[in-house]
């Protein structure tokens, strides 16, 4: 998990290009999304945290978001994961 407000808008370029961000959550309300998720451009920077995969997402307890990975979601209201 790499917190937004500790990299440089150059770090976290060149972590995207690399693909070693693909995931963006919001640490106060323990949920992950997708780069291109609307509600996940407007979370404050503060709170704001990136994953490598949705296995690290898991493992640091935060769930699917409800707008851009409807499926995922929907599989995590029906059971565990």
């Amino acid at each position: 998990m790499i917190r937004h407000d500790k990299l440089s808008n150059a770090e976290f370029g060149r972590l995207v290009r690399h693909k070693v961000i693909c995931l963006g959550g919001n640490s106060r309300l323990r949920i992950y999304g997708t780069m291109k998720c609307k509600s996940g451009k407007r979370m404050k920077k503060e709170n704001r945290v990136f994953f490598a995969s949705e296995q690290e997402a898991h493992e640091h307890g935060y769930r699917p978001c409800a707008h851009c990975m409807i499926k995922e979601y929907k599989k995590y209201k029906n059971g565990p994961l």
